[in-house]
């Protein structure tokens, strides 16, 4: 069989946008509400000696007839050896016989999905007028964030907060390429502070103590936390509301939680299907706390998968 494998490279050349995804997104979520898409929770192995993350998310349809399963490893040590923390693939079969559809590189997938989930979210519960992003993290995650929020967002400045100077060197051009002015802050909580859209990527190292307070956000500001709070302090998550996290299915099978179960507003599924409200400018911080979703893999799969195909078939 001739199995398309889809490089970063040639997804890019796709041309997918945050409203593509978006779309996507909602439209599985919807499937997952009538019963024609289905998700397991995820599978993690972690090895506490060298602080390795290993994960397989798996979720499948009937409408295309796919199923995917992204499987990736974080390895902190990975950027001594030249390479990405994170690293890994999309394997897409046929959901009715089992054979193979494709393979993806997950890299690319799982920054663009993740910058997708977090636009999704953002779209219904941030101030449609915010001009001011933050970023704590400035890497790859920033950078698609960057891209994603630039596009549904009327972005005038950037503020950021990282480690890597090679990382905010290459956030603050994105930034600048985005016509947005760009400044360096001294702190983590500085950024928090003084944005009306926060990102936090922060890399998880086990042991390091949180440094971000969420009392300190702005009043209707809106915090996509991308690194399962790592960097925050727990007890501030009560000056969130709502505070939104991706599955809430997938939370309750995992048993070290994002949060208190008590400050869960709800999930991504019930902001689209409009359980949740939608949060108005002016009132107190929200926030989109999460993992990562398999439903989330599975949209951008499809939806990558499905624009290679119109493209080879003129």
């Amino acid at each position: 069989m001739d199995i398309p494998y889809l490089t970063q490279p040639e997804l890019e050349a796709l041309g997918i946008t945050t409203t593509d995804v978006i779309n996507s997104v909602e439209h599985v979520i919807r499937g997952a509400a009538d019963g024609t898409v289905w998700s397991a929770p995820k599978a993690v192995i972690t090895t506490p000696a060298d602080q390795r993350y290993m994960m397989a998310a798996l979720a499948a349809m009937d409408g295309p007839s796919l199923l995917a399963v992204k499987t990736v490893v974080l390895n902190p040590d990975n950027p001594e050896a030249g390479l990405p923390q994170i690293n890994g693939l999309v394997t897409m079969l046929d959901s009715q016989t089992g054979l193979p559809a494709a393979i993806l590189d997950g890299n690319w997938i799982t920054a663009v999905r993740t910058a997708g989930l977090s636009a999704t979210a953002a779209r219904r519960m941030a101030d449609p007028a915010a001009s001011t992003i933050g970023f704590v993290g400035c890497g790859v995650q920033a950078r698609s964030h960057l891209d994603a929020f630039a596009e549904i967002f009327p972005l005038k400045h950037m503020r950021m907060f990282g480690r890597g100077q090679a990382n905010k060197d290459l956030l603050a051009q994105a930034a600048e390429q985005h016509g947005l002015t760009v400044e360096n802050c001294a702190s983590g909580q500085e950024v928090v502070e003084n944005c009306d859209l926060l990102v936090t990527t922060v890399t998880h190292t086990g042991g390091a103590v949180p440094f971000l307070d969420a009392t300190g956000m702005r009043a209707g500001a809106f915090a996509a936390i991308v690194d399962l709070g790592a960097p925050w302090v727990r007890d501030s998550f009560c000056a969130f509301e709502p505070l939104v996290i991706d599955d809430t299915a997938q939370e309750a099978a995992l048993e070290n939680k994002l949060c208190a179960p008590d400050l869960v507003s709800g999930d991504l599924s019930d902001l689209v299907m409009g359980r949740l409200p939608a949060k108005g400018a002016g009132t107190a911080p929200s926030a989109f706390l999460f993992r990562g979703h398999a439903l989330g893999d599975l949209a951008l799969s499809v939806l990558a998968l499905e624009k290679h195909r119109a493209l080879i078939n003129g």
